[in-house]
């Protein structure tokens, strides 16, 4: 019931149907995460290895289906060391999706289920003080927020700080004769955990010309990790948002607060 035959010789059911579907939504999703990257053509080799041994087989071609067989079986374990970067940020798209970050989050499932209300970030007003008056000086800064996920191994990279949050001391801290101001700070609720932190710049070769090596860390670490990250571009003054590896454009305070507030709530 529910079968057809195609070509009067080959069964095809419903669950077959859903089945194609499923794996070309997967290939166009592997396709749309990697491309513009290296691992491209790595991937599409493989493809097209997969695929000749499938017509081979189907030629009943018995040795090059063979030889080719056995390459994939060892090709396997070539491919996981491989792509094991591709790998690592495919597992942690996954893990910071946004079910994942609200289910996680502090409260738990209950909070995904709307037992709290819209967030707002404690920091959120000194943050925008401190971006624009940093913004109308030229003065560069990159400051990241942390999420769901503790980024022990950012702050880990830096000077710690533990202090609270202030607009003056966030300015002090990108001061460019300060000796912190080489880096990212790393906020942690209303805490300014750690400052100068390196940070993962992203993959991505197709972005606009116009990013310096501010922008590619703030697209790395929020790609790989559940951050926000605010930017100061030291040469234009823009104050720009990042989350998901998007990145948005501030115009002002208001702005800045309302795209702030719509990204932690994603």
């Amino acid at each position: 019931m529910g079968q057809l035959d195609l070509f009067g010789f080959l069964p095809f059911s419903w669950l077959d149907l859903l089945d194609v579907v499923l794996f070309a939504v997967l290939m166009f999703k592997v396709y749309e995460w990697i491309k513009g990257t290296t691992a491209i053509r790595i991937f599409l080799g493989v493809i097209s290895i997969y695929l000749f041994w499938r017509i081979v087989t189907a030629l009943q071609m018995e040795l090059m289906s063979e030889v080719l067989k056995q390459f994939i079986n060892v090709g396997v374990i070539a491919i996981i060391i491989v792509f094991q970067q591709e790998i690592r940020r495919f597992l942690l798209v996954i893990g910071n999706s946004s079910f994942f970050r609200r289910a996680g989050a502090e409260g738990g499932l209950w909070s995904w289920l709307g037992k709290s209300g819209h967030q707002i970030h404690p920091a959120a007003a000194s943050l925008a003080e401190a971006a624009f008056h940093m913004s109308s000086e030229h003065t560069g800064a990159l400051i990241v927020l942390e999420g769901a996920t503790r980024l022990s191994s950012i702050a880990a990279t830096g000077k710690p700080v533990n202090a609270e949050v202030s607009s003056t001391l966030l300015e002090s801290i990108f001061f460019k004769n300060s000796p912190l101001h080489d880096g990212a700070v790393l906020i942690r609720g209303n805490k300014i955990l750690a400052a100068s932190c390196t940070l993962p710049l992203t993959v991505q070769n197709n972005l606009p010309s116009a990013y310096g090596m501010r922008h590619r860390a703030a697209i790395g670490v929020t790609d790989e990790f559940d951050a926000t990250v605010v930017i100061v571009s030291e040469e234009t003054g823009k104050v720009s948002i990042v989350r998901d590896g998007v990145v948005h454009h501030c115009a002002d305070r208001l702005e800045f607060r309302k795209k702030l507030s719509e990204q932690l709530n994603r």
